[in-house]
């Protein structure tokens, strides 16, 4: 230690023409930055989960034609139904499967939508499962 004992006590250096940096001034000069602008985004939307196109067979195909030709002809009572349809994802293969209820308002085979209460569309090459609520 009495190497150092010329300076030891001696006070901080202050500067004459400007004034000390401010602690969050300091603290921002050690902040991280983003070397690769994107990357973090590219490695979330690779964790993303997504899940894989159940392929129905012919069997739930006509069973669902059948329920979708029962809505039709009750559609004047404005049925409620439970569907579950697949929702592809825009960005990657696969997508998510939803489900939802409400009323049915419309079919429309032109389009190939059943359109629920609130113009809610859903497409019917989608549906992998469709619940009639007959109460």
């Amino acid at each position: 230690m009495q190497k150092y004992n010329d300076i030891i006590n001696l006070s901080h250096y202050e500067p004459k023409k400007h004034k000390r940096m401010s602690m969050y001034a300091r603290a921002a000069q050690f902040a991280p930055f983003a070397a690769l602008t994107g990357y973090d985004d590219s490695v979330k939307e690779t964790a993303r989960l997504t899940n894989k196109r159940i392929e129905i067979d012919e069997e739930v195909k006509a069973l669902l034609d059948w329920k979708l030709q029962e809505i039709q002809e009750n559609i004047c009572n404005r049925p409620v139904v439970t569907i579950t349809y697949f929702i592809p994802d825009a960005k990657k293969n696969g997508g998510k499967y939803v489900i939802t209820t409400g009323s049915v308002k419309k079919i429309d085979k032109f389009k190939q939508v059943i359109i629920l209460d609130k113009n809610k569309e859903i497409p019917i090459g989608e549906v992998i499962e469709l619940i009639v609520d007959v109460g």
